[in-house]
């Protein structure tokens, strides 16, 4: 990206030259006028520029008909300007995640371990003729060992290679697809811009500068841009300057408007002035560009401090990355490739699952070692004692070299036992599984951006939806009416109103609404309308259309420049009006909101001649019981039509807005309808089914959110389910200074069910609040969706966070974990289910494996130690351990989620990964198998009639009695592994097998090369034919497997208290207090627990670094501050929503003068600012 940079300009000041009669004024003046912010700008903007409508001039726009949409004149833009697009940085390669997928601690134990023994089979040492020396038992190796010996170190590294081609390309075609899938994100995203006086959507890439770009309530601004014409603007800029508060835009103020900055309230028009690289948030990218080639060479050159540096670092930019994404940053998907990266390499691991497993893996690791090593000393002891001891031979030196040979064979051994101990399949199968589940996910709606969300989700104990769109379809229709003293339950024929109502219906829908706000005709035939803009606008522009009326011709009478003023809607207002002026001089004020606001307001109301009559309170009363109160118990919106007119003498002053909104006129009362989508009870029902709780949290009034909970199931008659208002709650759960008390929370989240007219404040607590409770005997996972920009927060503190694909703005598709791309709660319900698969597939996977290394390790080391010979060969061994492993892995990963998933209670954070009754799975198949293994390796020649293979001499091929051996020990194997399918004690494991054609294929493909091993393996793998009884018996011993599963079933586990659980999670309590940067592997596991929400707040830290970085551009200090952030881990969480730092900008550069020094980062680590209500973080 430097390069860019540097390429620009020497080009830019060219094409100044040439187009400076073109453009009244060059890139870089614009560039250097978007650098400054309110008094300063609007000063500048005067002098230099004569105001915002010179500046349209000299960029050759018009404010009101925006651009041409000339081709040639827009390339000509692109080419002086630039284009809105930041380059991508380039895809990691091949060999890179090749390298990463090499980082892996079992596949470096078993590197070293094959390239020992790699060597140690070409070495020969002199003098091996040596009488004197002695023939010990067991003698050196037969010649076809000696010289098959290379064999088994170049099967290890052979393996060894194909786990690393797989999971490298799994990370290939995953880094592909999402790619693949940003683009299409980006292509989708389009933006609301003026050309040729047409409002048109276009991709955000072909915005250039002098478009006209029409701006509204959760836009994500696309490009730098100054204010024309502005309601109420309000924007949030923490993504730049790091305040919380959020800024407001005028003309006379601060009209600067900059990228990668969200609209919070109002709506606008703009005109671009930067975009691409040459916005402010382009220039902060090019700077972080700049500092990537540094800081990769820092990694190469210490490991040590290479993995949490370079962990930081994908922080630090992820950080960044949030805002610029919609820029068509690929930088982003980079960051989020990283992020998904060190989910893989057990290094980095982030999730729940990950540590698990990490800590399950080195605890068989060291389990392997102190086997082997017991292998090593039991048969040197035993070779020194008896050729010394009972041999009574002495040491002569020139025999030294073959005692060694002999150890060094001892050692090869022991390496033998310790790689079948380790569980190589491990990293495949975990890969294997997130990979399908996610591809798998998507056609099921969800679109996972962080994979370890998916398995998260599974453990999911707790979900807090919103109400509209989620729960019920965002398809607001108007379905009853108060109009003219008569109360309608449908739509009334238009005939039934008279002309002059429905006039002012008519007016005061089509001028007092937004005008992007429109219905459109339906895309396939016979579908329903679509609706562009809020929903409730739509909903009453609907009305109009049912009225037979056209709200089009009103609005091309009257264009938003003839509005007058225009009050837009918030949250606080609940309402919205706008003023025209009329012919004679007076004012018309058209206004709408919610009816229990609204109706205050109105001393008339129209009766059924269309005549004002007074409106009392007490009629007001009568009204709210008789009308609204029905309405919303059936879980309507109320949403009042009023209106006042102004005399022409004086005008009134605009700016009291409660004088204004007062002595309004009731035009009329109507009803709307958020039908609940009809998938949704059932999905509710499965969810409740499963142990996971659903609460509804809306801005809805009580009544309404009351009654579409109980069409949901969320509410169920007969219970005491608690639901509260907004005010209510806090009112419960601060104590008198506004403080949250975790006490006073955990007396109510149990019980809540419903939370209405809530802030995204309240929804931000109670997700903090369930998360952090320690009441019950599990920990809470909580999921929460939300499409609000205000959702942001909540979004991030919850363990996982689904936003709305269609309804979302790109503010909360920033925050959360999981895209549901149609916006359907079931969609979460398959999320679950998946998110429970990949946990028992990797358990599944974890009983089939384990059962394979604790008899293989048995056998080796009891061979080992009786005959000083493996029964079972290294190769074969490779053979069982590695591929069929891998296989294995790949099958029982795939296994598709059956409904039955949904019927058991979550696992929550600290279950362990090996059950009990896995356990019991584990130790009852591996006794039948070590019996009869056992049984044939000592007594297998008597009962087959054959020749004994355990002392055949030197340099006899392979024997029938040892192949017995192998073929049998792989029949076990294989059908152990149809066994393995179930893990909750099922006695059916054949049940849906069909569903699965993977595994069938697994199965049968192992079988077949099964078959040729032993028939035509030979020497390498120390095989002999069998006859065809043979085979029969061997697979007779296999299907044995089956039955002795159906008998383990029978064996209640609770009987069987001495059995362990393996592979807990980390409790709290193990958390380590203080981390040093150094232990990296300590602190994995303290980052494993110190959960995403907190990850955010370092994120939002890493904010900070990042503006320091864009000054000093990773010159200075970033290393030493990455140290002291990491040194913070314990405090972050326990002072988690402190007060606000004033201006953390000030922290971050101060820190740059001095060096960072622990005491100021932590200072800001341990404030996140409490009443963060954007979608960023904020550090």
């Amino acid at each position: 990206m430097t390069n860019n940079v540097a390429d620009h300009h020497p080009g830019n000041s060219v094409a100044e030259g040439n187009h400076e009669g073109d453009f009244g004024c060059s890139m870089v003046e614009l560039r250097n006028l978007m650098e400054l912010r309110s008094a300063e700008a609007v000063a500048r903007l005067n002098d230099s520029y004569g105001g915002v409508q010179n500046v349209c001039k000299r960029l050759k726009t018009s404010p009101v008909e925006g651009l041409s949409g000339n081709p040639t004149d827009l390339e000509k833009r692109r080419q002086v300007f630039g284009q809105n697009f930041i380059p991508p940085k380039k895809a990691k390669t091949f060999l890179q995640l090749v390298w990463e997928a090499l980082q892996d601690v079992t596949l470096i134990i078993l590197e070293i371990a094959a390239i020992i023994s790699l060597g140690l089979s070409f070495y020969h040492p002199p003098g091996g003729d040596n009488e004197l020396c002695g023939q010990s038992t067991g003698g050196v190796e037969d010649e076809g060992e000696s010289q098959a010996g290379w064999i088994e170190g170049a099967a290890i590294l052979f393996s060894v290679i194909i786990v690393v081609l797989v999971t490298a390309f799994n990370d290939w075609s995953k880094e592909k697809q999402f790619r693949g899938l940003q683009s299409r994100i980006e292509q989708e995203q389009k933006f609301t811009v003026i050309r040729k006086g047409q409002v048109i959507q276009i991709p955000v890439a072909e915005i250039v500068v002098g478009d006209i770009a029409q701006i509204k309530y959760g836009d994500l601004l696309p490009a730098d841009g100054i204010l024309i014409q502005g309601n109420d603007l309000k924007i949030d800029e923490s993504s730049l300057t790091g305040e919380s508060d959020h800024v407001k835009k005028s003309l006379e103020k601060d009209p600067m408007l900059l990228s990668g900055t969200h609209v919070m309230e109002g709506s606008g028009r703009m005109v671009v002035t930067a975009v691409g690289i040459n916005s402010q948030t382009g220039i902060i990218f090019t700077l972080l560009g700049a500092g990537e080639g540094d800081e990769e060479k820092k990694v190469k050159k210490g490991k040590k401090t290479g993995a949490p540096e370079n962990r930081n670092k994908a922080k630090t930019q992820d950080g960044v990355a949030l805002e610029i994404q919609p820029l068509k940053s690929q930088e982003g998907v980079e960051n989020e490739e990283k992020e998904k990266k060190k989910v893989k390499v057990p290094k980095k691991e982030k999730s729940v699952l990950q540590g698990k497993l990490t800590r399950l893996a080195v605890q068989i690791g060291k389990a392997g070692l102190i086997m082997s090593a017991i292998t090593v000393i039991i048969l040197v002891l035993y070779f020194v004692i008896d050729t010394f001891g009972v041999q009574g031979r002495p040491w002569l030196a020139e025999c030294t070299p073959i005692y060694i040979q002999y150890f060094v064979k001892f050692f090869i051994i022991g390496v033998t036992v310790l790689v079948v101990a380790v569980p190589e399949g491990l990293p495949l199968a975990v890969t294997i599984s997130l990979a399908y589940s996610v591809k798998k996910m998507m056609k099921d709606n969800n679109l996972v951006r962080h994979l370890d969300a998916c398995e998260t989700m599974g453990n999911a104990t707790a979900i807090c939806s919103d109400k509209t769109g989620t729960l019920t379809m965002n398809r607001m229709t108007v379905v009853q009416a108060y109009v003219g003293d008569t109360h309608y339950r449908q739509i009334p024929d238009p005939e039934a109103i008279l002309p002059k109502i429905l006039d002012l219906i008519v007016n005061g829908v089509a001028i007092n609404s937004a005008y992007t706000s429109k219905i459109l005709p339906p895309e396939k035939e016979g579908g329903l309308p679509r609706q562009v803009g809020n929903k409730t606008e739509c909903a009453l522009l609907g009305f109009v259309l049912d009225l037979k009326q056209d709200y089009q011709a009103v609005r091309n009478e009257v264009p938003e420049e003839k509005l007058y003023k225009v009050y837009t809607f918030n949250s606080v207002r609940k309402s919205m009006s706008t003023v025209l002026k009329n012919g004679n001089g007076g004012f018309r004020m058209y206004s709408k909101g919610a009816s229990e606001i609204i109706l205050r307001k109105c001393t008339r109301i129209l009766d059924k001649n269309g005549d004002p009559r007074l409106f009392k309170v007490k009629d007001r009363d009568e009204m709210v019981k008789k009308v609204i109160e029905p309405m919303a118990c059936h879980g309507l919106r109320t949403i009042c039509l009023a209106f006042r007119d102004f005399p022409a003498d004086a005008e009134p002053d605009w700016d009291s807005e409660n004088e204004i909104l007062s002595d309004l006129t009731c035009i009329a009362v109507v009803g709307i309808e958020d039908p609940v989508r009809p998938e949704v009870p059932d999905a509710i029902l499965k969810c409740q089914r499963a142990g996971i709780t659903v609460r509804m949290v809306t801005g809805d009034n009580i009544n309404t959110a009351r009654a579409i909970a109980t069409k949901c199931g969320i509410l169920l008659p007969g219970e005491d389910f608690l639901c509260l208002e907004g005010k209510e709650f806090n009112r419960l759960i601060r104590n008198e200074k506004g403080e949250v008390e975790q006490e006073q929370l955990d007396k109510i989240w149990p019980k809540l069910r419903v939370l209405a007219r809530s802030s995204p404040t309240d929804k931000h607590t109670l997700v903090k609040g369930i998360i952090d409770s320690t009441i019950g005997d599990q920990r809470q996972v909580v999921a929460v969706t939300g499409d609000g920009t205000n959702d942001g927060p909540a979004l991030k503190k919850a363990d996982v966070g689904f936003a709305m694909g269609i309804a979302g703005t790109d503010v909360a598709k920033e925050a959360s974990d999981i895209i549901l791309t149609d916006d359907n709660f079931t969609s979460i319900v398959k999320a679950v289910m998946w998110g429970r698969n990949v946990y028992d597939s990797i358990s599944k996977f974890l009983q089939f494996q384990l059962t394979v290394n604790v008899v293989a390790v048995i056998v080796a080391f009891t061979g080992a130690c009786i005959t000083q010979d493996s029964p079972l060969k290294a190769v074969q061994m490779l053979w069982v351990n590695l591929i069929m492993d891998t296989f294995a892995s790949l099958a029982l990963a795939t296994e598709p989620p059956s409904e039955s998933l949904l019927l058991r209670k979550p696992y929550g954070r600290n279950k362990p990964l090996i059950s009990r009754t896995m356990m019991k799975n584990i130790l009852g198949h591996a006794v039948y198998q070590l019996t009869i293994i056992f049984t044939l390796l000592f007594a297998g020649e008597k009962f087959f009639d054959i020749d004994s293979g355990r002392n055949a001499p030197l340099h006899s091929p392979p024997t029938e009695h040892y192949t017995i051996v192998f073929n049998t020990f792989v029949m076990m194997q294989l059908f152990n592994e149809i066994n393995a399918r179930k893990i909750h004690g099922e006695r059916n494991v054949f049940e849906a097998i069909y569903r699965n054609p993977i595994f069938c294929t697994v199965v049968l493909g192992t079988f077949a090369a099964q078959i040729i091993i032993v028939e035509f393996g030979g020497k390498p793998f120390s095989c002999s034919g069998l006859t065809l009884s043979q085979w029969f018996w061997c697979i007779f011993i296999g299907v044995g497997e089956l039955l002795w599963g159906q008998l383990i079933c029978t064996v209640p586990t609770s009987h069987l208290k001495f059995l362990k659980e393996a592979g807990h999670g980390i409790t709290k309590e193990e958390i380590p207090e203080e981390e040093l940067p150094e232990d990296v592997d300590e602190i994995d596991h303290a980052e494993m627990e110190l959960r995403r929400g907190q990850i955010l707040w370092f994120r939002g830290l890493n904010r900070i670094q990042t503006q320091m970085d864009v000054v000093y551009t990773f010159q200075t200090g970033a290393s030493s501050l990455q140290g002291a952030l990491r040194r913070q881990p314990s405090i972050v969480s326990q002072h988690h929503d402190v007060k606000n730092v004033s201006s953390p900008t000030h922290v971050a550069l101060s820190s740059v003068n001095s060096t960072p020094t622990t005491s100021a980062v932590a200072a800001a680590a341990a404030s996140p600012p409490a009443g963060n209500q954007s979608g960023e973080c904020v550090p």
